[in-house]
């Protein structure tokens, strides 16, 4: 007899549930009834979509508490739902459209191929994500929206939980368009920040903390971390970036900031950190991702980021709770 409480199928009928609300983000349902209850004829006019389908995915989403029927055929957006609009706090509607994105489907579909043959089924079939990202633009821009929003709590904790005494040049390293930088610029006004990242992202880095009014207090240099980064800051940050690399590509980026970090310079990962034992953490399942999607990227526990960092040169000093289950890892060079 199938055991209808069991983990297998929590994920059977969880992927339907996924697919539901992957559908009404991608046809933008919630969108349109934000202003208020909608017939399900005039709502799929609204999305494009074909009426008996739509009032079947109507009937699955009300299931999972995101719309609810006011009348028959007729819903309203739920406060959760409201989670499914772009711009609103909390939006998960490019992170849902992301997850089903064609690519990343593949890739989590075929985790069985990945692990039988320890390489990426998803890299073999692509390359490698940031290059598909190249090649796949409307995939880059529902990845670069995800991540902002994931960034999002984490700014203000990184600018707000950490001591920062003492530090006048802050360096962040793969610093992307500088959120984080901004975050922390502008809580400590005294500061100086240096953004590294390649070249055109740079640009944009540039372009966006220019707009925040942070553009003189910043320096921005454009380089590859595996070849060097840049020297004499008092704090340098990477915000989830190891996570992307294997052990011996994150030593290569550890070693540089080694070389470039003067004696009293500190060290920052923003990363995930799991537990050694089997207590359920987001960071184990976002390492199935990292398994999927990347070439020996992964989460890693407090013991092997020690272990990691050690090799690098580096002691880790303490580990900071941040929000969605992220820790801020300081480390000082031995």
């Amino acid at each position: 007899m199938i055991d209808s409480t069991g983990p297998a199928w929590d994920a059977i009928v969880g992927l339907s549930r996924f697919a539901a609300l992957a559908a009404m983000a991608e046809l933008d349902c919630a969108e349109h009834l934000a202003s208020g209850p909608m017939g399900v004829p005039e709502l799929a006019k609204a999305c494009e979509a074909h009426e008996p389908s739509l009032a079947r995915l109507l009937r699955e989403l009300e299931t999972v508490g995101v719309v609810r029927a006011v009348a028959p055929e007729t819903y309203e957006l739920t406060e959760e739902g409201q989670t499914l609009r772009d711009g609103v706090p909390g939006s998960m509607r490019s992170a849902l459209r992301m997850a089903a994105e064609n690519g990343y489907w593949y890739a989590m579909g075929n985790l069985a191929q990945t692990v039988r043959d320890g390489r990426s089924a998803f890299i073999a079939r692509f390359g490698p994500l940031y290059g598909y990202f190249q090649e796949h633009p409307e995939a880059a821009r529902l990845f670069n929206e995800y991540m902002a929003i994931r960034a999002a709590p984490l700014e203000a904790a990184l600018a707000t939980s950490y001591d920062f005494t003492g530090v006048e040049t802050f360096v962040d390293i793969a610093g992307g368009t500088g959120h984080l930088l901004a975050a922390v610029l502008d809580r400590h006004p005294g500061m100086r920040g240096v953004l590294f990242d390649i070249a055109h992202v740079v640009e944009n880095a540039r372009a966006s903390l220019s707009a925040r009014g942070l553009g003189d207090r910043c320096e921005f240099e454009s380089g590859d971390f595996f070849e060097s980064v840049p020297a004499g800051g008092d704090l340098y940050l990477l915000a989830s970036v190891i996570h992307n690399w294997s052990d011996e590509a994150s030593l290569r980026i550890l070693a540089n900031v080694r070389r470039a970090a003067p004696p009293h310079a500190r060290l920052l990962l923003l990363e995930m950190v799991l537990p050694d034992d089997a207590t359920p953490h987001i960071g184990k399942d976002l390492d199935m991702r990292m398994l999927a999607l990347t070439d020996g990227g992964m989460e890693r526990t407090a013991s092997e980021h020690t272990r990691l960092l050690g090799e690098a040169g580096f002691t880790l000093s303490r580990i900071l709770p941040l929000p969605a289950g992220a820790s801020l890892i300081e480390a000082l060079p031995r």
